[in-house]
């Protein structure tokens, strides 16, 4: 039988370590544990503001294309992770966005893959109201 439980605490433990080796790697341009992050299918996506990236080659091209220089988070505002059972989870971000009056927004959903483990399958990113601040 499946387990549904919400929020296993060793889970989301686990799931917010992924999430700021993650956020590390932006702000360093480490784009082998960006890549490393995300699920290499032709099915994952990654929506953002000034890019979109359609299946693990897109989302992999657009890392190496962008520019160097500092992130677009400027303090976080709110945090949410949901995990269910062991093998689902949902991340989402509020933040300041550095430079402007903006909130940013950012989402991602992960699925532990029995081969692969932790890896995300969609992400998105945006402000609120849809301005490109990169």
């Amino acid at each position: 039988m499946k387990d549904f439980t919400a929020n296993i605490p060793e889970v989301v433990e686990e799931i917010r370590q992924l999430f700021e080796q993650y956020e590390t790697a932006l702000e360093t341009r480490d784009i082998d544990i960006l890549d490393n992050t995300f699920w290499r299918s032709p099915h994952t996506v990654r929506l953002a503001m000034s890019e979109h990236g359609y299946g693990f080659d897109e989302i992999h091209a657009h890392r190496v294309a962008r520019k160097p220089g500092p992130g677009i988070k400027e303090k976080r505002i709110r945090l949410e992770i949901l995990t269910i059972g062991r093998d689902f989870a949902t991340v989402n971000l509020e933040f300041k966005v550095r430079g402007h009056d903006l909130v940013g927004r950012q989402s991602q959903t992960w699925v532990n893959f029995p081969e692969e483990g932790w890896k995300v399958v969609s992400a998105h990113v945006s402000t609120t109201d849809g301005t490109k601040v990169w």
